[in-house]
């Protein structure tokens, strides 16, 4: 429920943002650069306060690097897919076709939305939620439950599990864990 209520706030300033600068004739690419650029920061501080939980096996640079790690990957399918949208356009369209422009870039940034929210969710859900192993034991049938210590033993031998543990063996002195 949070993770969809900061995304879509986060999708209302990408849009705003991109439709805004797609106004001024920007290149669509820079404009959805930018206001990819400045939702991540909205989304990125709703989701440490509000979504993801701050994991104890976990060193906060590592908290860090995973989710803009994972933005950087999904801005890059972003900036792809938006380009495709109006790759065939004229080379002036943004001047001489500005509506279709618009309304082709729009389409583009719609289906990069959907595509780089699965990422996103994936990716977070799997290295930064530290409840990920018993949200799945959730949906399991009561008769094949996991008991604790069986969780217990998942969450120890998951990869993001180890991960954590190594980033807090490696965080610089002085740094905050």
């Amino acid at each position: 429920m949070k993770f969809g209520l900061v995304g879509g706030i986060a999708f209302i300033i990408d849009y705003g943002v991109m439709n805004l600068l797609l106004l001024t004739h920007m290149h669509n690419v820079l404009a959805t650069s930018i206001s990819f650029f400045v939702s991540l920061i909205f989304n990125y501080l709703a989701s440490m306060k509000f979504v993801f939980k701050h994991r104890p096996d976990m060193a906060r640079w590592m908290e860090i690097a995973i989710f803009f790690a994972a933005a950087l990957v999904g801005w890059v399918m972003n900036e792809v897919i938006v380009w495709i949208s109006t790759s065939w356009m004229p080379h002036d369209s943004m001047y001489t076709m500005h509506v279709q422009y618009i309304i082709w870039t729009n389409i583009g940034k719609l289906v990069a939305t959907v595509v780089v929210m699965v990422w996103n969710f994936v990716i977070r859900k799997w290295l930064l939620d530290d409840t990920h192993t018993n949200a799945m034991n959730r949906l399991r049938p009561a008769d094949r439950k996991l008991t604790e210590a069986e969780l217990e033993a998942r969450r120890e031998r998951s990869f993001s599990h180890r991960l954590g543990l190594w980033s807090l063996e490696h965080t610089p002195k002085g740094w905050p864990k």
